[in-house]
């Protein structure tokens, strides 16, 4: 197994400036959300609070990827109460965490040029008996948004093969 880089030492790698041109963040408050501020977050381009916690060091070359990637890379990732994710798609399978909060509702729209107008809803949160679920996979390639049910919610997010800035497409308007 490889070795892992420390949640203290890790550095975000995702460069604002590939999406300077491009990004309209959903963001709807200058002031962070609660839990964005105790965990020391940044803004994400999609919209929401981020960042990176985890990387492991070891890299390979995934068939199909354009270069050598990280085995994986984790992020704690927080929307407010009324933010969203805007559709993007990620080349590598993410896997999404429940970790407190409001539920979240992470909406899959296939894996077209553009979201399709036929999505499936994953509801994320803790209660199990009224249909919740603790974490959901998108897979690679697949369109993806997400807002909170009610409230700000957090939430682990765990990419694999590790994100990379060219495996991330934020859909254009």
């Amino acid at each position: 197994m490889a070795a892992v880089t420390p949640a203290n030492e890790s550095i975000a790698r995702l460069d604002h400036a590939l999406f300077k041109n491009s990004l309209k963040n959903t963001s709807s408050s200058k002031t962070p959300p609660r839990l964005a501020t105790a965990l020391n977050l940044t803004q994400h381009p999609e919209g929401g609070w981020y960042r990176e916690t985890w990387r492991t060091t070891g890299q390979f070359h995934p068939e199909g990827y354009p270069g050598n990637r990280t085995a994986a890379t984790a992020i704690y990732f927080v929307l407010g109460r009324d933010e969203m994710s805007q559709w993007h798609r990620v080349r590598s399978d993410e896997l999404w965490l429940w970790q407190s909060g409001s539920p979240l509702e992470l909406t899959l729209g296939g894996r077209g040029e553009r979201p399709s107008a036929t999505t499936s809803t994953i509801r994320l949160g803790p209660s199990i008996k009224n249909g919740e679920h603790p974490q959901g996979l998108v897979p690679g390639g697949v369109w993806q948004t997400a807002k909170p049910v009610r409230g700000e919610v957090l939430v682990s997010c765990i990419v694999a093969p590790g994100f990379d800035n060219q495996d991330f497409t934020l859909l254009d308007h």
